[in-house]
C-alpha cells in the first residue's frame, strides 16, 4: 500500500527527511551534485521565501505501509506567470521517488487533485520557485556530471514515469560544453566585437571586487527581469524577488567573472559566470558546516569547471553587436584562469537568436532538459 502524505513545513523532523530523501534515491550514483540542502529548506519556508508572497506550493511524500518514504513532490501555483501568460497551470517541482510507477503514478494523481481544486488545468515540470531552480527532467547527457546547484540531475526513468501518465514535451533546454584551451571564437564575432567596442556605445562594465559588484547588483537585476521578456518562461519578477536571486548570486560570485554591458549608459546585458563547485558539495553532501564552508571556498579558487548561468541581452538590441561583445566577453573570461572545462546552461529551444549564435561559435550541445505538460 502507497500512502500520501502533506509535509508539515513547520516540522523540523518532516523537512528534513523531505529535503535528504534524494540520498536515498542516487546512493552511489557519481554524476548526482547533492544541493545545498539550506536552499531546499528555503523552499518549504513560506516566511522568508519570496515566492509565498504572491503565490502558493505544497510539498507531499509517499511512505509505504511501514512509514518508509518511497517519493516525494512540490506542487506550486505561480500566480503572476498564469496571469502573464494567461494561462491556468500548476507546476510541479521536487519530485524523486525510487523506481516504480505505482509510486510516481501516486504523487502525481495527488498532483491532478491540488490542481483540480484551485480551478487549474495543466500540470507542469519540472519548474520551480525561482528563476534559478533549473528546468525539467535531464532526457540526455545522463553520463555527465551535475553542474553546481542550478541545474537538476534525475535517474532515466523520470521521463518514463511522467510519459506512462500522459505527459508530453513542453520545451527542451540546451546545454552546451566547450573545451576552453582548444576553443576558438570565429574571427566574423571577433570583429564585429572589436567593431562595436571602437564605436563606444556598447561597453563591458568589469568588477575588482564585491564592494563594486555589490553597487551594481540592483540594475542587474533589473536588466535580468527585462533581458528574458521574449523568454518561454519569463514572468516579471517582483523586487524582492530580484533581491532573493541577486543575495544567492554574491555567495559564490567571483568578481572578476560577472560583467555587465551598457548601451549609451544603460545597462542592457550581462554575463555572470561560475565556478563549478559540484566536487565540494559532494564531498559534504551540500551541509554548511565550517569545514565544508572552507572546502566550498576553496573550489571557488581550484576548480577547473566554470559554469556560464546567466547570459542575456536586451531582445530591442539584438542584431547590433552586442551579442557579439557578450560572446567576445565570454571567451576572455573563460581564458583568463586555469579553467579548462565549460557549460553554457539551459538555453530554451525557443530562444532561437541565442541557440542560433551558439551553433555558430560552434560549442557542443551534451545535455537536454525537458519540461514536460498535461491537459487534466
Amino acid at each position: 500500500m502507497i500512502n500520501i502524505e502533506k509535509v508539515d513545513t513547520t516540522s523540523k523532523k518532516q523537512v528534513n527527511e523531505f529535503v535528504e530523501f534524494p540520498f536515498k534515491v542516487y546512493e552511489g550514483v557519481k554524476e548526482w551534485v547533492p544541493p545545498i540542502l539550506a536552499d531546499i529548506k528555503m523552499m518549504l519556508n513560506s516566511q522568508k521565501h519570496p515566492f509565498y508572497e504572491h503565490s502558493d506550493a505544497e510539498f507531499y511524500v509517499a511512505r509505504d505501509a511501514n512509514g518508509e518514504m518511497l517519493g516525494r513532490i512540490a506542487l506550486l501555483e505561480n500566480k503572476p506567470s498564469n496571469k502573464y501568460h494567461n494561462k491556468k497551470v500548476a507546476c510541479f517541482y521536487l519530485f524523486e521517488s525510487l523506481d516504480d510507477q505505482a509510486i510516481a503514478n501516486k504523487l502525481f494523481e495527488t498532483g491532478f487533485d491540488w490542481a483540480h481544486k484551485r480551478g487549474l488545468n495543466q500540470v507542469m515540470g519540472p519548474k520551480g520557485l525561482s528563476s534559478f531552480d533549473g528546468y525539467g527532467f535531464l532526457v540526455e547527457g545522463f553520463e555527465h556530471r551535475q553542474m553546481m546547484t542550478m541545474m537538476n540531475y534525475n535517474l532515466p526513468n523520470y521521463p518514463k514515469f511522467v510519459e506512462n501518465l500522459g505527459f508530453t514535451k513542453v520545451v527542451d533546454w540546451v546545454s552546451c560544453y566547450a573545451n576552453i584551451p582548444n576553443f576558438v571564437l570565429p574571427e566574423k564575432v571577433k570583429r564585429v566585437a572589436e567593431r562595436v567596442e571602437e564605436q563606444g556605445k556598447f561597453k563591458v562594465i568589469k568588477f575588482k571586487n564585491k564592494a563594486e559588484l555589490k553597487k551594481w547588483a540592483w540594475r542587474i537585476g533589473q536588466a535580468y527581469n527585462k533581458s528574458f521578456v521574449n523568454n518561454w518562461e519569463y514572468y516579471p519578477l517582483t523586487d524582492n524577488e530580484i533581491k532573493f536571486v541577486l543575495d544567492n548570486i554574491m555567495v559564490v560570485a567571483v568578481p572578476d567573472l560577472l560583467k555587465i554591458i551598457t548601451y549609451k549608459d544603460e545597462v542592457v546585458g550581462f554575463l555572470l559566470a561560475f565556478p563549478d563547485i559540484s566536487e565540494a558539495l559532494q564531498k559534504y553532501k551540500g551541509r554548511l558546516s565550517p569545514m565544508a564552508l572552507y572546502s566550498y571556498l576553496h573550489e571557488l579558487k581550484t576548480t577547473k569547471w566554470l559554469s556560464f548561468n546567466g547570459i542575456g541581452i536586451l531582445p530591442e538590441l539584438h542584431g547590433m553587436g552586442g551579442n557579439a561583445l557578450m560572446f567576445s566577453e565570454i571567451f576572455k573570461t573563460a581564458n583568463a584562469y586555469n579553467f579548462v572545462d565549460s557549460e553554457l546552461t539551459q538555453i530554451a529551444e525557443t530562444a532561437t537568436e541565442m541557440r542560433k549564435d551558439l551553433e555558430n561559435l560552434g560549442v557542443k550541445p551534451y545535455k537536454n532538459h525537458r519540461i514536460y505538460g498535461k491537459d487534466i
